[in-house]
């Protein structure tokens, strides 16, 4: 439609739909929906800041996705829900959900019984063929990613305008925010859950001129092997009122087996933030970050476990987004697979990932917040070689960051990887060792100097390759700032 069509980034993600084909959607839905006995309506805000939240109405059928939907968006108070369609600019986000009822395949544009189509002229979106409550969820947030960053105006410069951001985020008592980008695996819930800070929201927030403010109500969190004592603020989230997705339980006495990944292993559960004993409630901060980490797992061994980026660099590897597979985690995965999602969220993108990247590197440089590349993967060699690096290391560098220590250091204590050009700290760093922190001197304590080199050009290859797909709207400074294979 004409609106938005000009703005979004067509291809793998963005698929086009003929308007007609979303008009057929929407009637199936509705047609749906009106046979039901019972359906249920959920209003609720998308953002914590009344400036810049959208209002969203929820039309489902099932209990369980009104009530998830209830968690994961902001709840209004009662005046607020009294004036809900009257006050609401824009008008209310409608999802229709009637996932139950399939997509008609031979409906121009369908490819299967599935769809998810949204129309940002309508202010709609359709699902139909999937009871995945996740889908509201990531359409919210595909919503956000497109309306923010016209906020307050679309013709304002890249610091004056709203970030959305696929991110965690925490602020200390102090009140330094810190956010945290990283892919599936990569630490992010971990490291910002930390007791010593306020957690602000685990993965969906907008940086504005004023501040942050998360998008979500509430958290989505992993159950997989959940216990008490690994992760006791999430097993104590879990309560009346609190969605389970996936799991195995006893139906007589209703405990939950969070090692059963019989169905999958994507066990998950939604619950309010208020649930989280160390919350910031309302979920916005009126202060800029402090810092901005990025968040990898990298397998192959070759990143150092934290390094310091120029703005450059900052936005290379926002737009990079990567981490990698470990060997056995998957299927027909023998060895370290690498992984690369746009903006750490390259499934909710609506604009080209440079729009995000170089809002976040203009926001960066207004606001003097330095960015970190934090490896939570493997040292002295890749994976079945290497280790791990052990999680107390890096939390400490992560302390680290938040203390000033790392910014602190002169930059005599850093030297530069070849071919990635990144510095990284050449002496110990708290607890965390030099041959630890230097991936060069990892790989010669265990005799692998040579196999290391080759390593460094095996992955670089992998950075250079998937990053051509967005040199054409890069500046040649940003494209400069990767690593290079002579």
């Amino acid at each position: 439609e004409p609106s938005s069509t000009r703005d979004i980034w067509w291809g793998k993600v963005n698929m086009k739909l003929e308007e007609s084909s979303f008009l057929v959607n929407r009637e199936r839905a509705i047609d749906y929906l009106n046979t039901q006995d019972r359906i249920y309506v959920v209003d609720g805000f998308a953002g914590w800041d009344p400036e810049y939240r959208v209002p969203v109405r929820v039309i489902t059928s099932r209990a369980y996705h009104a009530l998830y939907m209830r968690n994961m968006l902001v709840v209004p108070t009662a005046e607020e829900l009294d004036a809900f369609e009257a006050d609401a600019f824009p008008k209310p986000f409608v999802i229709y959900n009637a996932g139950m009822f399939p997509a008609n395949r031979y409906t121009a544009g369908m490819s299967s019984s599935t769809s998810v189509a949204i129309n940002f002229e309508r202010g709609e979106m359709i699902i139909l063929g999937t009871q995945y409550a996740g889908e509201m969820k990531k359409g919210v947030l595909t919503v956000m990613m497109y309306l923010m960053p016209l906020r307050p105006a679309r013709n304002l410069a890249p610091a004056a305008r709203a970030l959305p951001l696929h991110s965690s985020c925490n602020v200390g008592k102090e009140g330094d925010v810190t956010l945290f980008f990283g892919l599936s695996g990569t630490g992010k819930t971990t490291l910002s859950a930390d007791p010593a800070r306020f957690l602000v929201g685990d993965d969906e927030h907008v940086w504005t001129t004023e501040g942050v403010f998360n998008i979500e109500g509430g958290c989505y969190a992993k159950c997989i092997d959940l216990s008490r004592e690994k992760e006791p603020e999430i097993y104590d989230a879990i309560r009346y009122g609190a969605v389970l997705e996936n799991v195995v339980f006893d139906e007589w006495t209703r405990e939950v087996d969070y090692e059963d990944v019989s169905v999958t292993e994507n066990t998950r559960c939604a619950y309010p933030l208020q649930y989280i004993p160390n919350a910031q409630i309302p979920a916005t901060v009126k202060c800029h970050p402090t810092n901005i980490v990025m968040l990898t797992c990298d397998a192959f061994g070759v990143l150092p476990p934290v390094s310091r980026l120029t703005p450059e660099q900052a936005m290379y590897h926002f737009i990079a987004g990567y981490t990698a597979k470990v060997a056995g985690t998957e299927m027909g995965v023998t060895e370290p697979t690498a992984t690369f999602s746009a903006c750490f969220g390259g499934p909710f993108l609506v604009w080209h990932p440079y729009h995000y990247a170089e809002m976040l590197s203009a926001k960066m440089i207004a606001h003097d917040c330095p960015a970190w590349l934090v490896n939570t993967g493997w040292v002295g060699g890749g994976h079945g070689v290497g280790r791990r690096c052990p999680l107390k290391y890096t939390r400490q560098i992560v302390d680290a960051i938040h203390d000033g220590t790392l910014a602190g250091l002169p930059d005599s204590s850093y030297e530069t990887l070849d071919v990635f050009g990144l510095k990284h700290p050449k002496v110990q760093v708290k607890d965390v060792p030099e041959d630890v922190l230097s991936p060069r001197l990892a790989w010669a304590a265990s005799g692998k100097g040579e196999e290391y080199k080759v390593k460094v050009k095996h992955l670089a290859g992998l950075f250079e390759k998937n990053f051509k797909q967005y040199e054409d709207r890069c500046s040649a400074d940003v494209i400069a700032a990767g690593p290079h294979v002579a």
